[in-house]
């Protein structure tokens, strides 16, 4: 599906872990120093920060590294006579929303598996009654020896969460398995736990994004402009506030939010067809994919030699997928559509409304900046029967937020009887 993928500097809602403790527990391991640039992008989201190290830790990163990225102390004496009056490690674990011991070693694996808490960090973990995750790092022949794999099960039969390591070149000079992934990974580890409200568990959303190829002949193909950036940020965003997400997606150069079943497609064909394969159980849809409105009648085997004189391409309707789902919309499910217009935004997106027979349409115009395609902002006009909500413009994950809050809302209403609610 995608011959060159670029990864996707996701752009957080602001603040989204304003009021938020997290704390990070590092042992030592050459990959310490990942854990800064993590310490500095949740401090940058709001939360507050809290670094807990053992001694063997100080051997790669000083403490005042995340000192002054945190504006707290790093904590690595569990005896530090700068927490008298107070018992730190139960302090900390109270009013912590996570925990996340990265890089974790073998040897801190193992306290934690069996409730040894013999220093400031395992002592804390012990204390903890809010998520913790782990995130091993070590040599190869270490990761994967069976004690260490016992040790992993036995903490996620606890409800430890486990992070898997990448494989990849090791500080040891081998290659393999132990590697402590990205910040950007572990970032979104702790997003999934603690950064939204899980006001859609139990939902399944399917997403559709991005846009379709419809071939001419093996070299060129019909296309649009559609980089899929709206339809990942609202698969990202349902996925963070706890539902199930399938994410059909055309052709596109960005990295699947992470927690997301996707669906690769290139085609309209092939997307009605994933569409129609999961949509049944589905609690909202949301078609934000730019689909294909025609296709070549016929597709060349050969390449379609240039000639003296025009070329004339016979097209042919492709299946109108929204139109679809629209006729076919269990009671229980709510159904969303996009629509892209360079003029007479509002009056288009209502009769495709009812001609659709969706729920709500999410319409932007092409010809206003910073709500065209390849943006990484959105104005939306959310329409529905209960009338039309302007969003100011916004990041996508912002505007993403907004639009499935709206069909949440929408959803609760329908499955409880009630229709005809304000968006």
């Amino acid at each position: 599906m995608r011959s060159t993928v670029f990864y996707q500097k996701w752009i957080e809602v602001k603040s989204m872990l304003k009021g938020k403790t997290v704390v990070l527990g590092v042992s030592g391991s050459i990959a310490a120093y990942k854990i800064a640039g993590l310490a500095s992008s949740l401090v940058k989201l709001g939360a507050d920060v809290h670094v807990i190290m053992t001694k063997n830790a100080t051997n790669f990163i000083h403490p005042t590294t995340f000192e002054t990225l945190t504006g707290n102390k790093c904590m690595v004496d569990t005896f530090d006579r700068n927490f008298q009056f107070n018992i730190s490690h139960v302090s900390l674990a109270s009013r912590a929303d996570v925990m996340l011991v990265a890089p974790a070693s073998a040897n801190v694996i193992g306290k934690m598996a069996f409730g040894i808490a013999d220093d400031m960090l395992t002592t804390t973990a012990m204390a903890m009654t809010c998520p913790v995750l782990i995130s091993p790092a070590m040599n190869v022949n270490m990761f994967h020896n069976p004690i260490l794999q016992d040790n992993l099960k036995r903490l996620e039969s606890y409800g430890r969460i486990i992070i898997p390591p990448d494989n990849g070149y090791l500080a040891c000079g081998v290659t393999g398995d132990g590697k402590m992934p990205s910040e950007e990974v572990l970032l979104d580890y702790i997003l999934r736990e603690i950064g939204c409200e899980k006001d859609l568990k139990g939902k399944k959303v399917l997403v559709t994004a991005g846009p379709t190829r419809e071939a001419l002949d093996p070299v060129r193909f019909l296309t649009n402009h559609s980089t899929g950036k709206m339809g990942y940020a609202i698969a990202r965003q349902a996925m963070l506030r706890g539902a199930e997400v399938t994410l059909v997606s055309g052709p596109v150069g960005l990295v699947p939010p992470r927690f997301v079943k996707v669906v690769p497609v290139v085609s309209a064909g092939e997307m009605y067809q994933a569409v129609t394969e999961c949509w049944e159980d589905q609690d909202i849809i949301i078609k934000a994919a730019a689909v294909a409105d025609y296709c070549p009648a016929q597709v060349r085997d050969e390449k379609i030699k240039k000639k003296d004189g025009d070329l004339s391409i016979e097209l042919k309707r492709t299946t109108d997928i929204l139109g679809w789902l629209g006729t076919h919309k269990k009671e229980h499910q709510v159904l969303c559509g996009f629509s892209m217009e360079t003029e007479n935004v509002e009056e288009n997106s209502k009769a495709k409304l009812e001609k659709k027979k969706a729920d709500m349409i999410a319409a932007n115009c092409l010809k206003e900046a910073g709500a065209g395609f390849g943006t990484e902002t959105n104005h939306l006009l959310l329409i529905s029967d209960a009338g039309i909500r302007d969003l100011p413009m916004m990041t996508k994950a912002e505007a993403a937020d907004e639009l499935l809050s709206a069909l949440n809302l929408l959803l609760k209403k329908k499955n409880s009887g009630k229709g005809g609610t304000e968006i």
